[in-house]
């Protein structure tokens, strides 16, 4: 039992290290100082949590990354300089609670309280960083805020409940691994579209051409599902975003065919297996949504679902402007369905 409960505290400290740091730090610190928590003999090593300098440091540090937490991209930078800080101090706590005296097993504990951090630590850089995608700060702040609330709710039930927070603090990495590929597409998406937008110039109206061939491997997985062999008439690169049996964050290209004006592909060569779906656009609408990072081409229907979302980064404007046109007037003359019987 006692070993449960050390390994939920030294867990829990890593865990929420990864989420705030100074706020951990600074509020174990001040309680074990003012005695708000005795301390048992087994984790007295904590102790040096509670000396003055270490609070107060820890204090003006909470101060300063309490505002800059709050502040579109400025988040982001924060927690780009702290991916390095952080493991660091996840690393030491989770040695201060076990407090063995065995270099190797110091190791050890250092390694895994280290990796601990940087998971949480790198799913809370990743959502902030999905959040900047709207320049609004309302998103950061209510994040913010959420951590915070977070940090000093699960310090109260370490304190209570070493073995809870232990199984609180496993599910909730292991919500974190489990979700980890869908929030890593969506963080490599976003970072692609603040590149893009930071060095790429935009394409002026009268070099887009509709025309770019397929590469080999998409080639390949399109003519694949291609049964009825449609000629691709153009193909744009371009993202996906989640909608039915399109999965988000998925780089790819649409692709037109010759024989079909109501018909569109989205294909892209993925990890396990190619994917190529075609999209029946009958009774679909086209909308160009120029966004902060994106420029976004929507297609949606008022009779009937899904709403198709894929995403350019910024210097495309012109396009999917282009884009844009051209399925309309190809809309405009595919054959309207029939009507159903009353």
């Amino acid at each position: 039992m006692e070993t449960l409960q050390t390994l939920g505290i030294a867990l829990g400290l890593a865990s929420l290290a990864g989420l705030n740091l100074y706020l951990t730090v600074f509020v174990t610190g001040l309680s074990i100082q003012q005695h708000w928590i005795t301390l048992a003999p087994q984790y007295e090593q904590l102790s040096v949590l509670s000396h003055p300098a270490i609070v107060g440091i820890s204090g003006v540090m909470f101060l300063l990354q309490f505002f800059a937490d709050k502040v579109p991209w400025v988040d982001s930078l924060w927690d780009a300089v702290h991916s390095v800080i952080k493991p660091v101090g996840g690393a030491f706590l989770a040695i201060r609670v076990l407090g063995n005296p065995d270099p190797v097993f110091d190791v050890v504990v250092a390694l895994l309280g280290g990796s601990v951090t940087m998971v949480v630590h790198s799913a809370k850089a990743g959502t902030r960083l999905i959040a900047n995608h709207s320049p609004e700060p309302f998103s950061n702040i209510a994040l913010s805020l959420t951590e915070d609330v977070a940090v000093i709710g699960g310090l109260a039930l370490i304190k209570n409940d070493p073995i809870i927070a232990l199984i609180v603090f496993t599910l909730f990495l292991a919500a974190i691994v489990y979700f980890a590929p869908k929030l890593w597409r969506a963080v490599k998406v976003h970072l692609w579209l603040v590149w893009n937008k930071l060095v790429a110039p935009p394409v002026d109206d009268a070099e887009v051409k509709l025309d770019a061939p397929l590469p080999a491997d998409i080639h390949v997985a399109f003519h694949s599902a291609n049964l009825l062999g449609e000629k691709v008439a153009w193909a744009v690169p371009c993202v996906s975003s989640a909608a039915k049996r399109v999965p988000g964050n998925v780089f790819g290209h649409l692709v037109a065919t010759v024989d079909d004006p109501a018909s569109l592909w989205f294909v892209a060569k993925r990890r396990w297996r190619p994917l190529a779906e075609e999209l029946d656009l009958k009774t679909y609408k086209v909308a160009h949504e120029p966004k902060f990072l994106s420029e976004n081409l929507v297609l949606y229907s008022l009779e009937r679902k899904p709403k198709y979302v894929f995403v350019f980064n910024r210097a495309q404007a012109a396009v999917v402007k282009q884009v844009a046109a051209t399925l309309q007037q190809r809309l405009a003359l595919a054959p309207a369905e029939p009507a159903l019987p009353a």
